[in-house]
């Protein structure tokens, strides 16, 4: 039952019970005279008791809706408010004041205000860990993986190519007549092809293990432009400039490191798109893909990689989001607050 039907109910019962009490109280002052006479009185051209009853009913349902319009408005004003806390937004305030919410308006400010705070705390601390794992990272941890990396471009990845180009050039220029053979040599260069993007995705797990010095823009440009050299893959993106804290930055690049692996191994695409900007102090991390998508619900539980970007995002106190069918493509979307301008402007 919505708040107007709340309120007209409990007001005509209300008035119901005072109708049945004046009716009583006027068969009671004429008791022991003829009752009759009280029954046949009227109003004007209404009988006495019709008009004992429906005046307070009459007054009882106008009361009800108009305090159930009042109080619909309030509440309606309360919901608005709390919708805004579980999006991030700031509170807006209405030019018309109600006294009766101030407590529950301070109440949401204060909540809204530990959110703020619990958010923040949660990105220092996430740029805490990164500035740790960036001093205690050995030297030697890093030559190996650079030197793994090395060694299978030269070796793995070279064979690949190489292996790529003699299935190509026997299945363009001297095909076998017979069918068969045909299609397996076919599926062959395939499975080459995707032994590449595979190769490609574990190199840039190997290498790019962070931004080392470089701004969030910087480092998603400089992996970009590489992928565009080394992936027959239309690229393009759109990155604008701002300030955030480190471990933001670091969260946000190592997401879109694990979205560019799991599109390299899994899409199938033919263009991928990435869009790094900040809007009303929210950075937006976007990519989008044309490949193969999948089904969410089946993928939810199950991925790894899906889970781990999750956490990343979360843990800086961001939203993350994925929209896929099969055969629409595949579009992942994180929000994070960016609270370094508010703590500038504090400062």
């Amino acid at each position: 039952m919505n708040t107007i039907l709340r309120q007209v109910f409990t007001a005509v019962l209300f008035s119901i019970m005072i109708s049945i009490t004046m009716v009583g109280i006027t068969l009671a002052l004429f008791l022991g005279d003829d009752w009759s006479s009280v029954l046949a009185y009227k109003i004007g051209e209404i009988p006495f008791l019709l008009v004992v009853i429906i005046v307070p009913l009459s007054a009882g349902l106008i009361v009800g809706i108009v305090t159930g319009v009042y109080w619909r408005q309030r509440l309606h004003r309360i919901e608005k408010q709390m919708d805004e806390i579980i999006k991030g937004q700031k509170l807006t305030t209405d030019d018309e004041t109600y006294k009766e919410l101030d407590n529950i308006q301070n109440y949401l400010e204060q909540i809204q205000e530990k959110i703020r705070l619990q958010t923040e705390n949660a990105q220092r601390l996430a740029t805490e860990r990164a500035n740790e794992r960036e001093k205690s990272l050995q030297e030697i941890v890093v030559q190996e993986r650079n030197r793994l990396a090395r060694e299978l471009h030269d070796s793995v990845s070279q064979q690949l190519f190489a292996a790529s180009m003699m299935m190509s050039a026997i299945n363009e220029s001297n095909p076998p007549k017979d069918a068969g053979m045909k299609k397996q040599l076919l599926m062959v260069e395939k499975m080459i092809h995707q032994s590449q993007l595979e190769m490609r995705a574990l190199l840039l797990h190997l290498r790019p293990v962070a931004l080392k010095g470089k701004s969030l823009q910087e480092g998603v440009q400089e992996l970009l432009v590489e992928l565009t050299q080394k992936v027959p893959m239309d690229i393009d993106w759109k990155v604008e400039p701002f300030t955030v804290d480190k471990g933001v930055e670091d969260q946000l690049f190592r997401i879109l490191q694990e979205s560019v692996s799991n599109t390299l191994r899994h899409a199938d695409a033919t263009s991928f798109h990435v869009m790094l900007i900040e809007r009303d102090d929210t950075v937006i991390l976007r990519t989008v893909d044309n490949g193969i998508g999948f089904d969410i619900e089946k993928v939810k539980t199950g991925s790894y990689g899906m889970q781990n970007m999750r956490e990343r995002a979360y843990e800086v106190g961001g939203v993350f989001k994925v929209i896929s069918l099969p055969n629409e493509g595949t579009r992942l979307e994180v929000k994070v607050p960016n609270l370094k301008k508010e703590d500038e402007a504090i400062d």
